[in-house]
């Protein structure tokens, strides 16, 4: 790499007017800053809460007519300083109810009856179903004040017909699996920004929901297999012996183990011989519960150590159709060197939970610890898919972001990971998803900031906003900083926030405090305002020490600047800029290369850089003292 010094040309504001710039702040978050809760420098205040449950669940599963009947008790707990005086409840799978509005596409033959309730007490009193009022996806009902500080204890038994058709993130997979996600009565979220989450589930914007610990017991009928959120407590009861020893070895062993084989299936050797099973799980503070089974899938199962202080291990899973070999057979060492990559390359964070399992579904959805993954035909889509959904352990799981408003929140992170890490996996591959479109729909009408609200995103910013554009801001600034700085400023993030609901002003203030720079000149520019994403060379000026290039942002928006100089010898000579170069203000840098060799051609354009216009990314030099124009 040659020797290259960078002018920066004042054009718009003078120095510093950018770098002291604060963010505006919402009521909301002013209202929490007022009371403690949250903190201007981005921590936890003093008198953060949260509110929190233990639920025991108790599911009868009957896969010939899909209907399941459960009993759920509830053990709410009361941290805010608020009397509750309602309590608000999600019954997600109510988005298959007939008349429920929705924004996913769901055949009109999928639509049923939804929840029913048959039993409900609170606090040991039998409430009448009807005095609960239903809206959709919501169900709330008026209760005697809940102080601060007390807990409610609540018995619901209730059922519905788990859907076969119109797949959205749950449902039928195949004659004998099914992934069964949402499917019982929770309480909502009640927080110190919004108060009670009131949010509808549309199947279109994901969730919100408290860190609880669960306890869930699952019966199924003999044969099938079943997979869960948390910790099977009951392995040497369901399984046969041969199956239970080398799930608990797979626990302690890097190499892949076939936990189930078709061998196993085929002979009917992986669960004892009872008519049915009860499946024991335990999960602790985490923010949802979900289980699949299978009677005809193998298993791929194998461990390693994600804490090197600790030796903590963690096992991953692949649980398939054998039908699709030729794209699952991979998974397991995608998914393990994607928790060994989360582990000690990016983030660089102990993986937190004691298992991952890929489940094959008719999804791309993450939960904690399970993932519910389509097949795919091409090896890099499987790759990037896993590394996409696994690295969502993060974010929204280990810290508890509010999907439902600020998708961007999650989904930017796990594209960042996918960009990051599946080239870890695979060498050969470039993984540019949502860039080019980025680049293209930037300033057109549903071109939204990136902090718009989720639920009001339209059309092409739906996807835009909510991955490539946040993904992009979070690499943008990992350039900026550098790794080791920007590390420190994203683990200052995950520890103060692990375990809890961050806001977006939470991260913003926390990465500015963690890494010790306002950033706000950035996160104005990227994530509140609208602009097309444009760059072009506006000239190459040959003086005395080499070239000097003219590069123009046609927006607001800070942007790398990749410069590819080839020169008439045939050599090139790569330059690349950080962000930073557009910390002042200007619409105009000139970049100055150092070289007495003749430039033939300036390219401008890094694979993760959005550009509107890629025609004045080109500039042929004429090799004269002075060049304007293109």
């Amino acid at each position: 790499m040659k020797r290259l010094k960078v002018i920066f040309l004042l054009i718009l504001v003078s120095a510093g007017v950018f770098a002291q710039q604060s963010l505006q702040i919402p009521p909301e978050i002013q209202n929490a800053y007022n009371a403690g809760t949250r903190s201007p420098d981005g921590k936890p205040g003093p008198l953060y809460w949260q509110n929190t449950a233990d639920y025991d669940i108790k599911v009868l599963f009957d896969p010939a007519t899909r209907l399941l009947k459960g009993k759920v008790e509830i053990n709410y707990v009361n941290n805010s300083p608020d009397s509750l005086k309602q309590l608000w409840f999600k019954l997600y799978p109510n988005i298959y109810k007939k008349g429920v509005p929705i924004k996913a596409k769901i055949n009109a033959r999928d639509l049923g009856e939804g929840v029913k309730l048959t039993a409900l007490t609170m606090g040991g009193k039998t409430v009448a179903t009807t005095n609960m009022t239903m809206e959709g996806t919501n169900m709330y009902t008026n209760i005697a004040a809940l102080p601060p500080g007390d807990s409610l204890k609540i018995n619901i038994t209730y059922s519905y017909i788990l859907n076969k058709g119109s797949h959205v993130r749950t449902g039928q997979v195949d004659e004998g699996s099914y992934f069964i996600a949402y499917f019982f009565p929770r309480i909502a979220v009640y927080d110190d920004i919004d108060g009670w989450n009131k949010y509808p589930y549309t199947g279109d914007e994901e969730f919100y929901n408290d860190f609880c610990n669960f306890k869930a017991e699952l019966t199924v009928p003999k044969d099938y297999v079943v997979w869960a959120t948390g910790d099977l407590t009951n392995a040497n009861q369901v399984f046969q012996e041969t199956v239970a020893g080398r799930l608990k070895k797979a626990e302690s062993e890097d190499h892949v183990i076939d936990v189930i084989t078709p061998l196993d299936l085929a002979n009917k050797k992986v669960t004892k011989g009872r008519s049915a099973h009860t499946w024991k799980y335990e999960a602790k503070n985490v923010t949802d519960f979900v289980f699949a089974l299978s009677d005809h899938y193998v298993w791929k199962s194998s461990s390693l150590v994600v804490d090197s202080l600790s030796g903590r291990r963690t096992r991953v899973d692949a649980v398939y159709n054998p039908s699709h070999k030729d794209d699952y057979e991979e998974v397991i060492q995608f998914a393990r060197q994607t928790v060994a990559a989360m582990s000690f390359k990016f983030p660089k964070w102990p993986f937190p939970y004691s298992h991952e399992t890929i489940f094959d579904g008719l999804d791309q959805m993450e939960y904690p610890m399970m993932v519910n993954d389509n097949p795919v035909q091409k090896r890099e889509d499987a790759i990037t898919l896993t590394v996409h959904e696994i690295f969502h352990t993060m974010f929204p799981f280990y810290l508890g972001t509010n999907e439902t408003k600020y998708g961007w929140m999650d989904e930017g992170w796990a594209t960042m990971g996918e960009w990051l890490i599946s080239p870890l996996i695979d060498t050969s591959m470039v993984n540019l998803y949502g860039v080019a479109q980025t680049g293209m729909t930037s300033g057109t009408k549903n071109d939204s900031p990136i902090i718009t609200l989720t639920p009001e995103l339209k059309g092409s910013g739906s996807f835009t906003s909510s991955y490539p554009k946040p993904g992009m801001g979070y690499l943008f600034v990992k350039d900026y900083l550098g790794d080791a700085l920007f590390t420190k400023a994203l683990h200052h993030y995950i520890s103060q926030w692990q375990g809890k609901h961050p806001m977006p002003y939470d991260f913003f203030n926390s990465m500015n405090e963690g890494s010790g720079k306002n950033l706000n000149w950035f996160w104005q520019r990227w994530f509140f305002e609208e602009g097309v994403t444009d760059m072009a060379i506006a000239g190459v000026n040959r003086n005395e020490e080499g070239y000097a290039i003219q590069i123009q942002n046609k927006s607001d928006k800070p942007m790398p600047v990749h410069l590819t100089l080839e020169y008439a010898d045939g050599s090139t000579t790569k330059i690349q800029e950080t962000i930073g170069i557009w910390e002042k203000g200007d619409s105009l840098v000139t970049i100055q290369s150092i070289g007495v060799k003749n430039l033939k051609r300036v390219v401008l354009g890094g694979s993760h850089v959005p550009d509107k216009n890629s025609r004045d990314n080109t500039f042929n030099v004429k090799n004269e003292k002075v060049v304007l124009g293109n």
